[in-house]
């Protein structure tokens, strides 16, 4: 039935079409639509049954007359033409340069869908990120093959974190192959610039392939854009042999557009309106990340999304947290206190830390000096509470102290500028520093043997 033209369309609803009497449409299966004045869209088919194909339209389905639109079912799945010539360039949400260059030609063609990895061929992800910033190197470290996303809310600066992070990111050691691979779903204009200017002026463009996909664009693209940029990571990662860093904002975005399609396809509702399927929709793009036995490249994935009304409770954040790896948690309070990038280092985590730092990685030290700063940026932030209650004259000494450290962790350890790139050295000698207001027998989580290391070469002496 592949390759014959339909003008059975029965009904339209929203971005999805019916298309009545496809007898072998399959699942996935592209679609060709041509409108009366010649026009042509691509669709993808959802559904088929009882030769009913439902088939969700790539663009708006304005313009689409259920009398004169002819629908061609081509007998194949989406795919994507990779090569490395897609470094350095800029693609629509759904994979058509942006940048006035030429079209990719390339013989090699991939799923869009991809095929997942067989968990007995996952190497277990172990090697460190340098990320530039002192929040996720020394608190929350990355390494390679992890998902970690980012949770923010509304009108927090989580592109400029992203954007940090995609210019400075790097495989300690330099001999490697290191890309990046950004996706951006449901951005504004002015947004998009910002993504393309910021990639231009530090020259990371060179290394990076953009998919931009507007909030102006129909919001089916917003399910295609991720895979796009996965098909072409996964292409880098296990047929170049490079490590890629995968970063898609906004996850909110995309999961908006799932929940439309289902509301058009009239499925029953799963938790505040979402399909109930989002969980494993989800896990379809995170979990291709990661390392394969026998492959030089990695996927590492830092997914960002906002949270509606900063609720960390909500479907999406809830069911993300169950599929990734820890998470990097944005606050208001830091943003409203002017600290940049306001990640709040008490609620993030990152559960593949300890495989990635250590000696040999980072530094010895590493593991204790960020446990020692938890544990006393936590006691400080209790000391300020208390302060705000019974004033801070009320205070123990002790009490002062750790509120001291807590104010100079966020101004001087999280704080951090725009163009700020610090090496795991600088970040690990930052912390010694902040612990100088502390005496030995109050660092209690760290060997003394390490106190007596660290501390006299960071110029910190109790």
């Amino acid at each position: 039935m592949s390759g014959i033209s339909y003008k059975t369309l029965s009904k339209i609803a929203g971005p999805l079409m019916f298309v009545e009497g496809v007898e072998n449409a399959a699942y996935g299966e592209m679609v060709e639509i041509k409108l009366q004045n010649g026009e042509r869209r691509q669709g993808q088919v959802l559904d088929t049954r009882q030769g009913l194909a439902v088939v969700q339209v790539f663009g708006a389905t304005l313009g689409l007359n259920i009398g004169s639109t002819s629908t061609k079912f081509l007998g194949e799945t989406a795919q994507l033409a990779v090569s490395d010539e897609m470094l350095g360039r800029v693609f629509d949400g759904l994979g058509n340069p942006r940048d006035n260059g030429p079209k990719i030609v390339s013989k090699t063609k991939v799923d869009l869908v991809g095929s997942g990895i067989n968990p007995y061929s996952r190497e277990e992800p172990s090697e460190f990120i340098q990320t530039g910033m002192s929040n996720i190197d020394g608190m929350n470290t990355l390494v390679r093959g992890q998902k970690l996303p980012i949770f923010s809310g509304a009108g927090l600066p989580h592109n400029l974190l992203a954007a940090q992070i995609a210019r400075q990111a790097k495989v300690l050691g330099g001999s490697e192959n290191f890309s990046v691979v950004f996706a951006a779903m449901g951005i504004t204009s002015e947004e998009a610039n910002f993504f393309v200017k910021q990639f231009e002026e530090s020259g990371a463009l060179g290394r990076t392939a953009l998919f931009l996909n507007l909030s102006s664009d129909p919001s089916m693209e917003r399910l295609l854009t991720p895979r796009l940029a996965l098909t072409t990571a996964e292409y880098l990662a296990y047929e170049r042999d490079m490590h890629v860093l995968v970063i898609m904002t906004d996850m909110t975005n995309y999961c908006e557009a799932l929940r439309e399609i289902s509301a058009a396809r009239e499925e029953v509702p799963g938790r505040r309106g979402y399909p109930g399927y989002m969980y494993t929709d989800l896990s379809s793009l995170y979990e291709r990340a990661g390392k394969i036995k026998g492959r030089n490249g990695s996927v590492t994935q830092i997914p960002i999304l906002t949270m509606p009304a900063d609720d960390i409770t909500h479907p999406i954040p809830d069911l993300t947290g169950y599929i990734t790896e820890g998470q990097i948690v944005m606050s208001r309070d830091l943003h409203r206190a002017d600290i940049h990038p306001p990640v709040d280092v008490l609620t993030s985590l990152s559960r593949l830390m300890n495989q990635g730092i250590g000696k040999g990685s980072t530094r010895e030290d590493h593991r204790s000096l960020a446990d020692q700063l938890y544990s006393s940026y936590a006691q400080g932030k209790d000391a300020r509470s208390l302060a705000a209650i019974v004033g801070e004259e009320a205070l123990s000494d002790l009490d002062r102290k750790f509120m001291k450290v807590a104010n100079d962790f966020e101004r001087k350890f999280v704080n951090q500028g725009m163009d700020e790139n610090r090496s795991i050295e600088q970040t690990l000698n930052i912390g010694w520093e902040l612990l100088s207001e502390l005496s030995d027998s109050e660092l209690n989580r760290i060997k003394p043997e390490f106190i007596e290391k660290y501390r006299k070469r960071s110029g910190t002496g109790a």
